[in-house]
């Protein structure tokens, strides 16, 4: 609705004069044209869908107390243009009584275009309903003046209704399409065991669907407290966006279900394979285990004056757990049968490291000696090359070495001192030829 332009000699101009034939018949066609524009704009108000939508609601709250106030400023509204389309009539009337109109026609059209020449009988204030003039005699107005009055009451009103039908045009029809997906996950849900009252996601699916429904239901019934004036201050009708947060915080809710149910629907189709993993790894555990114990018997055995540590039992509790993971998948228990499965696999992997450390622990004795044999072997066959071998020092503390790594039980400690000694004795014995050989060279 458009407002019209200064008119000349318009209220608070002194000694505004008279308005000539062809001021009247320029205004008399401005007019014509803004009355076009100001009943198409009305009848648009009149036909607006969420006008429609708001007459026909069972509304509550914030839209229940906006939209009586707007109802009664369309009320005024449609009061104010018929005053509007009076004035105008009257104008054209006394334009078409002569050609050339007379000073006193002259006088009337100057009244009724440009003066307070417009009467709105007991006019209502559109926000409050209360009379804004004394009961029965009205108000007078200009119809510059009644144009701007006329716009302010069109864009309160068509800020309403422009919020209102955005909120029912975004939110119901997002609501409906979670609640479809939302039901979607409840029957894949309860085919794998996530129900209410059995699994937490179960509950919280409950929780969803109770919230989707009061959220349907209080956007229905109050669009407007769903409504987020623009943070700009537009002044343009509708200026804002709905309130998606509660809408959003469920989306996401039921996202992070979705993704646990799928989870669970992944245990359900390779769970056969992931059991069968886990009984390879604990069975793998079990006879380094069972290796470990071996190999301690044999070192205790074998290797005299040396620590070597105990070796655990078997893995007990997490066979019983395997054992508990076979039953929830013999039951079809998937939702337990996950938390279960990803806690055995890294508890199973622990328990492999820890089987495969104790071994090694449990044989270093052995490894040590295996060193020590093949440090004294090398030794022997340098000085053989070297043709040193022979010699009764070297044979004499060689022999010694032998017995000792070779006996059982070995004494580490003792045998490696007599690698040590035969050592010493090789580097002795062939320091000699290695001088020899550098003063050759």
């Amino acid at each position: 609705m458009g407002v019209p332009g200064p008119v000349p000699g318009s209220p608070g101009m002194p000694d505004a004069p008279v308005l000539d034939r062809e001021e009247v018949d320029r205004a008399l066609a401005r007019l014509g044209a803004e009355y076009e524009a100001i009943e198409t704009s009305l009848l648009a108000l009149q036909d607006h869908a969420g006008r429609r939508l708001l007459e026909g609601a069972d509304l509550s709250g914030t839209t229940k107390e906006r939209w009586a106030a707007t109802e009664r400023s369309i009320t005024v509204l449609w009061s104010l243009f018929d005053a509007y389309t009076a004035t105008l009539e009257a104008a054209r009337e006394v334009r078409a009584r002569r050609r050339w109109p007379s000073p006193e026609d002259l006088a009337e059209l100057t009244e009724l275009l440009r003066d307070d020449g417009v009467t709105v009988p007991g006019a209502a204030d559109g926000e409050t309903g209360r009379e804004s003039g004394p009961a029965g005699r009205g108000e007078r107005y200009s119809l510059e003046e009644l144009v701007d009055r006329m716009n302010g009451l069109y864009a309160r009103s068509l800020d309403v209704i422009v919020a209102a039908d955005a909120v029912w045009s975004t939110l119901p029809a997002r609501i409906d399409l979670l609640s479809a997906e939302l039901q979607r996950t409840r029957s894949l849900a309860h085919s794998v065991g996530v129900r209410p009252g059995e699994h937490p996601a179960g509950d919280d699916l409950e929780r969803i669907t109770d919230e989707l429904a009061r959220l349907r239901a209080q956007v229905i019934a109050d669009p407007l407290a769903f409504w987020v004036s623009s943070s700009t201050g537009s002044s343009a009708p509708g200026g804002g966006r709905p309130d998606t947060g509660r809408y959003d915080r469920a989306a996401r809710a039921l996202e992070d279900i979705r993704r646990e149910v799928a989870a669970v629907l992944d245990v359900r189709q390779d769970a056969e394979h992931r059991l069968m993993q886990l009984r390879d790894v604990l069975s793998r555990a079990d006879r380094t285990l069972t290796e470990a114990r071996q190999a301690r018997g044999e070192v205790l055995a074998k290797i005299a004056a040396s620590e070597v540590p105990a070796v655990s039992g078997p893995p007990t509790a997490l066979h019983e757990q395997l054992a508990a993971a076979a039953e929830y998948r013999r039951r079809s228990l998937w939702h337990r049968l996950s938390p279960l499965l990803d806690s055995l696999e890294e508890r199973a992997e622990d328990e492999l490291h820890r089987a495969r450390e104790s071994l090694t622990a449990v044989t270093a004795p052995l490894a040590v000696r295996a060193e020590l044999r093949g440090r004294l072997d090398a030794y022997r066959a340098k000085l053989a090359r070297h043709g040193l071998a022979a010699d009764p020092l070297l044979v004499e503390r060689y022999d010694i070495a032998r017995r000792m790594l070779w006996s059982a039980p070995c004494d580490l400690r003792a045998a490696e001192h007599a690698v040590w000694r035969y050592q010493q004795a090789a580097a002795e014995a062939l320091a000699p030829q290695q001088v020899e050989g550098k003063g050759e060279s």
